[in-house]
């Protein structure tokens, strides 16, 4: 059984920063593909980003630019820095651990983005 550990969210400013971390337990990391997700409200959850198990990264064309998805296989983390925040980068922060016929879920860390 996987455990996904979402931290870093929090309410900051447009225009600021934040990075989020995902901490992966209770299976090797390394066998998982990692991404980010967020779910606004009203709206369905989307994705932010991926990085594979080979370290190649995708984004929405939203963050993109903005957005940084990293892991470090040492200390089993997904890092998600993020820059140039906007209002409509408001959502709840999801990790996800994916292999062929298995995913995982933790259970999210709100980002707000307001003055």
């Amino acid at each position: 059984q996987v455990q996904l550990v979402e931290s870093g969210g929090g309410l900051v400013q447009p225009g600021g920063s934040l990075r989020l971390s995902c901490v992966a337990s209770g299976t090797d990391f390394s066998r998982y593909d990692m991404g980010w997700y967020r779910q606004a409200p009203g709206k369905q959850r989307e994705l932010v980003a991926t990085i594979t198990r080979g370290s190649s990264t995708n984004y929405a064309d939203s963050v993109k630019g903005r957005f940084t998805i990293s892991r470090n296989f040492v200390k089993n983390t997904v890092y998600l820095q993020m820059s140039s925040l906007e209002p409509e980068d408001t959502a709840v922060y999801y990790c996800k651990a994916s292999q062929i016929g298995y995913s995982y879920w933790g259970q999210g860390t709100q980002v707000t983005v307001s003055s």
